[in-house]
Parts: C-alpha cells; sequence; structure tokens
C-alpha cells in the first residue's frame, strides 16, 4: 500500500474540529460538565412503573429548584435519574426525603436505586486541575523517555501528538455534548489514551530508527512513509481488537461505562490517526530543520 505525506492535510482537518468546538464553546456550547466536575447533586430513583418526565419536573419544581436534569432510564422507562446543579451542603438530605416524599404520591412504590452524590464547587474544580496536571506530567515524563530513547525531535514529535489526542477528545466532548458528560472517568480515559497513543507512536518511531539506519542518505519524509507501511498491519489488528471490545462496552454497557468508553473510541481513532498520519512527518519536518541549521553553519566557520 502507497503511503504519502498527508500531514499538512491531517493538521488543517484536526485544526478545524478543535477550531469549531471552541468556538461553540465560547458561545455557551461547550463540554457537558457532570457533577464530578460542575458541582451538585445526583439521585437515582426507580419509580416501579413508567414515569412521566413532566412528574418528575413537577414535583423539583413544587420543591423550588431550579435549573435541574432530568433523565428517564431503565428498559421498561421506570428509572428517573435526576441533576441538580446548585445545592449546598447543609440541604442535601432535606433535598432527598422530601422529593422521596412527594413523588410517592404519584409513584407510591418509589425506591432510591443508585447512589446520591454531591460534589461541592471547591472539590470539582480541584478534579480538574488534577486532570489538568495529570496531563502535563505524563507528557513531560514521556517526553524526557522518549529523548532518552530516541532522540530529542522524537520525543517533541510525540508530545506533539498526545497533545493533539488530548485536544481531539476535548473537540469531540464539546461536540457531541448532547448524549455525554464529562465525568471522573473521563480522566481515566484520558490517561488511557495517552499511554495507548504514546505506544502506537514508540512502534512507528522504533521503526523509522531502524530504517533512518539502513538509508542514511534517504530523504526523511519517505523514511516515515516506509516505517508508517511496514507498521500498518500491525496498527490495524491491534487497533480493530481494542476497538471491538470497547465498542461492545459502549452498545451494552450502564450510562457509566459509556461514560468512559465513549472518550476511549474517540481516543484510540484519533491516537491510530496521530501516530500514523502527523507525528513521524513532525519529526521529518524537526529534523530537516535540524540539518539546514547544520548546514548553514558549516560555510560560517569555514569563512571564519
Amino acid at each position: 500500500m502507497m503511503i504519502k505525506n498527508r500531514s499538512k492535510i491531517c493538521l488543517i482537518v484536526s485544526c478545524g474540529i478543535i477550531v469549531l468546538a471552541l468556538l461553540l464553546s465560547l458561545f455557551g456550547l461547550g463540554i457537558n460538565m457532570g457533577i464530578d466536575f460542575a458541582g451538585g447533586m445526583s439521585m437515582q430513583y426507580d419509580m416501579h412503573a413508567d414515569v412521566a418526565q413532566t412528574d418528575v419536573e413537577g414535583v423539583l419544581g413544587e420543591m423550588g429548584l431550579t435549573g435541574t436534569s432530568v433523565t428517564i432510564q431503565g428498559a421498561n422507562h421506570n428509572e428517573t435519574y435526576i441533576r441538580i446543579p446548585t445545592v449546598g451542603d447543609d440541604e442535601v438530605q432535606t433535598i432527598q426525603s422530601t422529593f422521596l416524599e412527594k413523588i410517592r404520591e404519584k409513584y407510591p412504590e418509589t425506591t432510591q436505586s443508585g447512589d446520591v452524590s454531591y460534589v461541592g464547587p471547591v472539590a470539582g474544580r480541584t478534579l480538574l486541575s488534577n486532570a489538568f496536571w495529570s496531563v502535563v506530567i505524563a507528557s513531560v515524563l514521556m517526553l524526557v523517555y522518549i529523548a532518552f530513547r530516541f532522540d530529542l525531535n522524537s520525543g517533541l514529535a510525540a508530545v506533539f501528538g498526545l497533545v493533539h489526542d488530548v485536544l481531539m477528545m476535548l473537540a469531540f466532548m464539546v461536540l457531541l455534548r448532547s448524549i455525554i458528560q464529562m465525568n471522573s472517568t473521563f480522566i481515566a480515559a484520558m490517561l488511557t489514551i495517552v499511554g495507548y497513543s504514546i505506544n502506537n507512536t514508540i512502534v512507528i518511531f522504533d521503526r523509522i530508527r531502524e530504517n533512518a539506519r539502513k538509508a542514511p542518505a534517504e530523504s526523511k519524509v519517505e523514511i516515515v512513509n516506509r516505517s508508517v507501511r511496514e507498521c500498518l498491519g500491525r496498527t490495524i489488528n491491534t487497533t480493530l481488537t481494542t476497538l471491538v471490545t470497547v465498542v461492545m462496552l459502549y452498545i451494552l454497557g450502564v450510562d457509566s461505562i459509556r461514560e468512559f468508553a465513549l472518550p476511549i473510541i474517540i481516543g484510540i481513532l484519533s491516537g491510530v490517526y496521530s501516530a500514523n498520519m502527523i507525528n513521524g512527518y513532525v519529526w521529518a519536518w524537526l529534523e530537516e530543520k535540524r540539518k539546514a541549521r547544520k548546514a548553514a553553519k558549516k560555510p560560517a566557520k569555514q569563512s571564519v
């Protein structure tokens, strides 16, 4: 199979997706933050009957709660998931008992079917900050490792790919905000993809190093083309086997599993995309720049 350098086109596509997500965020259609990040309270109940969303919203309205989100779920539309964005720490027990009392007037057999979760705004901001720094620290350590194992340009290209994959995951969290929330499981998914993406990149970079030693006079872009082509079979096999498992988790899993599986699916596709279509060519560009700088210094030394 013929592999060509399409990195510029790929980067334009990626930038377009990221810019679109940024514009949507600026217009108030950003990431749908879950309780873990935005703070608030969540409750889940089983009504043991076909429940109407308007009934649940009516009870919450009677309680004076605003900005609530109600989701009806379950095979028989018998469960409701309620999210209340602004709640004081001292109001949690009162809201829980009052809601259960009022909803039982319409659905007498209502029982609590899940844990009542409460996250304060400070805890949400702390979790978001920790997620950011975990990715930064992981990227720096991987830069050091790859620079030591290969060279500095390989490390820079790999970290560029990591940043690309994380930004693409965030961009699709914006684009798919109507079907997925960002909760603490997203951090686990993001760190999983950081490891998955760097593994793909290292496999290709290892082949690039071997091919560069065999043909030192060959252009860097041609070396990358050949290396990607030689690794393509392995990439397809490992990606498909991983995707089949994660897609099944998304299709058959409950909502909390889906919140983890969907970012993983996006990250796997983005990681394969960047490892094969972008990262190696970023390394080739950096190597050509380094070679040009060396060539520019030689005449200056000779003239002296």
